[in-house]
């Protein structure tokens, strides 16, 4: 099982259209169901940083090869101020989430 973190900040005049990307990925997976995936995204107070938190619980991740993700990813750079970091996470304990 891979745990992830992903973190980055968005420019101000951004933040709705990203906001709408992601809606689109929530909106595939909704659809397909991929199994061995549990995700989620979340805004912070800012308004324009990101966190998504991603559990694969299969070895071939589902999660880029959908399009809405791909579409996502295609120019997430030029929204960013700050560009996506990636950190793996390792469990010390939990109760009750996901």
């Amino acid at each position: 099982m891979r745990r992830v973190m992903v973190r980055y900040t968005v420019r101000p005049d951004r933040a709705d259209e990203n906001v709408r990307y992601v809606q689109a990925v929530y909106a595939q997976l909704a659809a397909e169901q991929p199994a061995g995936l549990r995700y989620a995204t979340f805004v912070l107070p800012d308004g324009v940083s990101f966190v998504h938190l991603a559990s694969v619980e299969v070895a071939d991740n589902p999660l880029p090869k959908l399009a809405a993700f791909q579409a996502f990813l295609a120019q997430i750079k030029d929204r960013c101020v700050e560009p996506p970091v990636t950190v793996e996470l390792t469990e010390v304990g939990a109760y009750g989430f996901a």
